[in-house]
C-alpha cells in the first residue's frame, strides 16, 4: 500500500474515532438566552457527559430506545434533555428536583418534596430550570421521561460573547467552571 494510502486511510480512521467518541461520551451545547442565568449565561459552551446515565440508544424510530449500564439520575444533577415528538425542537437544560418514588407539590410556582402529585413512575423526573419564566422544564410540560435525559453538564468549557469577533469576548473567569 503506498504511503498516501496509508495516510488517507489513517486519517479516515482518526475522523471516524473522533467522531464516535463525540457521539457517545461527551458534547458540547451552547447556552442560549437567560434561562438558566446566573448559573449558566448566553454563550457559555456546557461540556455534557453523555455516558453519566448509561449509554443512551436511541434509534429515531429504526431501532427500539434502550440504556444500556443505566445509572439514575440524582436530584440536584443538571441535565440536558430534549423533548419527545414536535413539542419543543432543540436540547434544553435545567435541574433534577424530583426522582422516580418522590412525591412533590407545586406552590405557587415552587416544587415542595415531599407533597402531592406522585414521580413513582419508573423513569420520569421533574426538572426545572433556574430561571422560572423558561417555558421548557417540568413547571410547564410535565414529567420528563428518562429515555429524554442525553447527559449530566460537567462543566463550562468556555464562554464568548457572540456579540463580540471571535478572537475577543471570551469570559475567562468562567472557563472550566
Amino acid at each position: 500500500m503506498s504511503n498516501w494510502l496509508k495516510f488517507v486511510v489513517t486519517m479516515a480512521v482518526a475522523v471516524l474515532l473522533v467522531l464516535g467518541f463525540r457521539a457517545l461520551a461527551f458534547s458540547i451545547y451552547t447556552v442560549e438566552g437567560k434561562g438558566l442565568s446566573p448559573t449558566y449565561i448566553h454563550g457559555d459552551r456546557l461540556l455534557v457527559n453523555r455516558w453519566s446515565y448509561g449509554l443512551r440508544i436511541d434509534g429515531k424510530g429504526l431501532l427500539p430506545y434502550s440504556r444500556m449500564l443505566r445509572k439514575p439520575v440524582k436530584k440536584g444533577d443538571i441535565v440536558v434533555f430534549d423533548l419527545p415528538g414536535d413539542t419543543i425542537a432543540g436540547e434544553f437544560i435545567a435541574r433534577c428536583k424530583a426522582v422516580p418514588g418522590d412525591t412533590l407539590r407545586l406552590k405557587e410556582g415552587v416544587v415542595v418534596v415531599p407533597g402531592l402529585k406522585d414521580c413513582a413512575d419508573a423513569d420520569y423526573y421533574w426538572l426545572e430550570s433556574i430561571n422560572p419564566q423558561n417555558p421548557a422544564d417540568s413547571r410547564h410540560l410535565g414529567f420528563i421521561s428518562e429515555r429524554n435525559i442525553i447527559g449530566r453538564v460537567v462543566t463550562i468549557l468556555y464562554s464568548h460573547d457572540d456579540h463580540q469577533p471571535i478572537w475577543e469576548g471570551y469570559r475567562n473567569e468562567r472557563m472550566l467552571r
